[in-house]
């Protein structure tokens, strides 16, 4: 690899680890273990003029002499840095309310997923913890810079998170949430060190959390903005801001009417599928009833988390049997399943570099009423195997690779891949039957409406109900399940994008790639091209592949 580019990539991986640090201890890196992330004004200032100044070093580089491999590294900082300095100028750490996403509900799942291999790191999350009060307070005053400027977040995220955070200071000390850590070491006193770590919580993250939550309650709520206006839209400097965020995480110069329109075709286009597999499976091809049968009958529904999580792991089992036959390169790393109550409805944990830690798919229990029994085999090849596990782990693995590439995931080529497996999945013969194929279809359901919605909230100034209305027509979804994604998209903008326009980008990449190579293809080959550099922006995937499958 080029010095120049290797150098760029390492000394950008080790300012992202350093303003990352939770990210950094996910992954291995345990460099800045008694860190939590800075979300104040002036590390913000820091924050852009160094993605800057490493964007201008990237585009320094020519092109001349570099590899495949040192174009693409060159090009991830590039991206990276720019797209991050340009989120981190429209200041939404000012409206940040997330009652799905946000330290409420993202501390105690962290936490608990972070690796302590040593006695030293050990010590380390004690201080972690006290660098956690400080976030609190910060996001904090960062909500009261928020006001003061015009710009607050949704009313209903408000009143949805400080509740959680009551019910989090009401707890006892001793039943904390972030008590619940991964394992210590055996060299370590286990009474005195959680001793020190509820000391930490109750001198630090408790006040930090009351402040939270007293900012939101008493200073944010009164400006917060109504339910017909929650989208970026109605911000003064909405449209740049939604346009940045759908640059970042799509890495496509898609605008937001494209992205819609785009929503609209897909939509469109199950509905055909719908009507043929529904009626093979329910006996008709009308597809409202279609949609209702799957929302409301009691039947296609699940009751029993154990039920649940049994499921997923048949489905792992199958996907593992079959693998072999669709991808060269396997990971070494295991990935388990575990059942949570918090956070999103499925999620995935990488493992840990140093294998201290596998990758952990979690399915959220909380209410097994909201899933139908259509939809686990789906997510289960999405968010474990072969989606982001594979995805992931393989790339946590490329050891010839600078740590960068080992460690950066693009939005739309991470939630791209998942939903690729998802349809991938199907030409495996993964799906245990048509039922379940028909989950398959529920899910590209969500993922199609929420580029209309996503966009009709933050472009086009729908209202919540606005969104929720279309999400139920167009999809199986319950209305309470429609109403805690839009809730999600609200909250999270262009996020949801990143789903739908990272599969068809890889779909159109492997089509261009069949239609050069001919009989010739290799499906292997292909995910091998896709896989094996990690995790990168879509217009770097295609050069890539390009170049492997000429």
């Amino acid at each position: 690899m080029s010095d120049d580019v290797r150098q760029l990539a390492d000394d950008y991986h080790d300012h992202w680890m350093r303003t990352s640090p939770s990210w950094a201890h996910m992954v291995g890196d345990y460099r800045f273990a008694d860190r939590y992330e800075d979300v104040s004004r002036a590390a913000e200032d820091e924050l852009i003029a160094a993605d800057r100044a490493f964007a201008a070093r990237a585009a320094a580089i020519p092109d001349e002499g570099l590899s495949l491999q040192d174009r693409a590294t060159r090009d991830v900082v590039a991206f990276q840095a720019t797209s991050g300095a340009d989120w981190a100028e429209c200041r939404t750490e000012e409206l940040a309310v997330n009652p799905i996403f946000g330290p409420q509900v993202d501390l105690p799942l962290t936490v608990a997923n972070l690796a302590m291999p040593t006695a030293e790191v050990a010590e380390a999350m004690v201080q972690k913890y006290h660098s956690i009060g400080q976030y609190l307070r910060d996001s904090a005053e960062r909500h009261r810079q928020g006001v003061a400027s015009g710009r607050t977040p949704a009313s209903f995220a408000v009143t949805q998170t400080v509740p959680q955070l009551d019910a989090w200071l009401a707890k006892p000390l001793s039943e904390d949430p972030l008590l619940q850590t991964s394992d210590l070491p055996a060299d370590v006193d286990a009474d005195a060190w959680r001793a020190r770590l509820t000391e930490a919580i109750g001198e630090a993250v408790r006040p930090g959390l009351q402040v939270y939550r007293d900012v939101l309650a008493d200073e944010v709520a009164p400006h917060t903005r109504p339910d017909d206006r929650c989208g970026l839209s109605w911000l003064p400097d909405g449209e740049q801001t939604y346009a940045r965020a759908l640059a970042a995480n799509t890495t496509t110069t898609l605008s937001a009417q494209e992205i819609h329109d785009l929503g609209l075709q897909q939509i469109a286009s199950l509905e055909e599928e719908y009507a043929t597999l529904g009626g093979e499976v329910l006996g008709t091809s009308d597809v409202p009833a279609i949609y209702d049968r799957l929302r409301t009958d009691p039947a296609l529904r699940h009751h029993d988390a154990a039920e649940i999580l049994a499921e997923c792991e048949t489905a792992f089992a199958r996907a593992r049997a079959e693998m072999p036959a669709w991808f060269n390169r396997l990971p070494a790393a295991d990935c388990a399943i575990k059942t949570t109550t918090q956070g999103a409805l499925g999620f995935y944990y990488p493992p840990s570099e140093d294998g201290s830690r596998g990758g952990v798919f979690y399915v959220n229990t909380s209410d097994p009423a909201a899933w139908g029994r259509v939809e686990i085999e789906a997510l289960s090849y999405h968010e474990g195997i072969p989606g982001h596990h594979l995805q992931l782990a393989i790339a946590s693995e490329l050891t010839d690779m600078p740590a960068l590439r080992r460690h950066t995931v693009f939005n739309a080529y991470a939630e791209g891949w998942g939903l690729y497996t998802e349809r991938l999945a199907d030409e495996m013969g993964l799906y245990s039957s048509p039922l379940t194929r028909l989950g398959m279809l529920t899910m590209d359901s969500v993922r199609a409406c929420r580029l209309v919605v996503d966009t009709g909230l933050h472009a086009l100034g729908w209202s919540r109900q606005q969104a929720i209305d279309y999400m139920v027509a167009n999809s199986p979804m319950s209305t309470a399940n429609v109403t805690s994604e839009v809730n999600r998209y609200a909250v999270y903008p262009g996020q949801a994008c990143g789903y739908m326009v990272g599969r068809l980008e890889i779909l159109r990449i492997r089509r261009e790639a069949q239609e050069r190579q001919g009989d010739g293809f290799d499906i292997k080959a292909f995910h091998d091209a896709v896989l094996d550099g990690g995790s990168v922006p879509l217009g770097v995937l295609d050069t890539i592949v390009r170049d492997r499958l000429p």
